[in-house]
């Protein structure tokens, strides 16, 4: 299938993207990679009469290492840059590793990490990812900057805090812990496809063996990522045994309320979040 008509536009600046997309409102839709956005004209899904085009805004691609060992990547930056990073290799190794389930190689070349969290698909692992390292979304609009921690950008599905005219510009992750340890699990039906469930884990050990930090993440379950709100309480400021791993998966089971589609039933799924869990906090205390 072939795209509605619709005009092309490529601004040269960031100033220059923000003021035509306060001008044109509601008709354009920005485009980055478009590995979303043109499956959905074709489909005759959305049908902008304008689309912006970013890939003309260098300033908004490339990862970085801050002064205070935080990460910023540029929002244009594609997933295969992530994936193959040295700098995260060596800094944040959970990034490289989940970008190696994004999709196939030809989209990991050109999606992007803020076409990804702007599409806010409940499936895709950048929502996750962010939500699991605390991350802070960079949005730009012609009323100036906003910082929006990642757990509140997400909104619903497809759904985010992005106001008219906004674009996020940048992605900042907090420094990495040297005591962190980390877990990550998916399923989907083949390698590449959109996952069924997930789970995402950061655990942070003294050195008696103790837990001074948990998050739990679980997405493709539902709407949008769920923090595991009980993992905390049922991990901090003892050794993690396997009693308290199956608590958690427990707890994410009991608190989850997923969806149901053609992928897999709401009851499959409570039954991978119990077993993911499972397996990130195992897979995290033995890294």
């Amino acid at each position: 299938m072939k795209p509605p008509r619709f005009q092309y536009e490529a601004p040269s600046t960031l100033d220059e993207a923000l003021r035509r997309l306060a001008e044109l409102g509601d008709s354009a839709k920005v485009i980055a990679g478009g590995q979303s956005l043109m499956p959905a004209m074709n489909m005759r899904l959305a049908a902008p009469e304008v689309l912006v085009d970013l890939r003309r805004l260098e300033s908004l691609r490339g990862i970085r290492e801050l002064p205070n060992g935080a990460i910023q990547a540029g929002a244009l930056t594609p997933h295969a840059a992530f994936e193959r990073s040295e700098l995260l290799q060596r800094r944040m190794p959970l990034i490289p590793a989940v970008m190696r389930f994004v999709a196939h190689p030809q989209i990991r070349n050109r999606g992007t990490i803020g076409g990804s969290l702007a599409h806010a698909d409940p499936a895709a692992e950048w929502q996750a990812v962010c939500i699991a390292l605390e991350a802070i979304i960079v949005v730009a609009g012609a009323q100036g900057e906003r910082r929006i921690k990642a757990e509140d950008f997400t909104q619903d599905v497809y759904t985010t805090d992005l106001q008219p005219g906004e674009l996020v510009v940048a992605v900042e992750f907090p420094a990495w812990p040297s005591e962190r340890r980390w877990g990550f699990e998916e399923v989907s039906r083949r390698m590449g496809d959109f996952a069924m469930t997930g789970a995402i884990c950061t655990l942070e050990l003294d050195a008696g063996g103790r837990c001074t930090r948990a998050r739990c993440v679980v997405f493709a379950a539902t709407a949008r990522p769920m923090v595991v709100e009980a993992a905390p309480g049922l991990l901090v400021g003892r050794v993690v045994t396997d009693n308290a791993i199956d608590a958690v998966a427990e707890a994410a089971r009991d608190a989850v309320d997923p969806m149901s589609d053609h992928h897999a039933s709401a009851e499959y799924r409570k039954e991978l979040v119990h077993t993911l869990m499972g397996r990130v906090l195992r897979q995290a205390l033995s890294s």
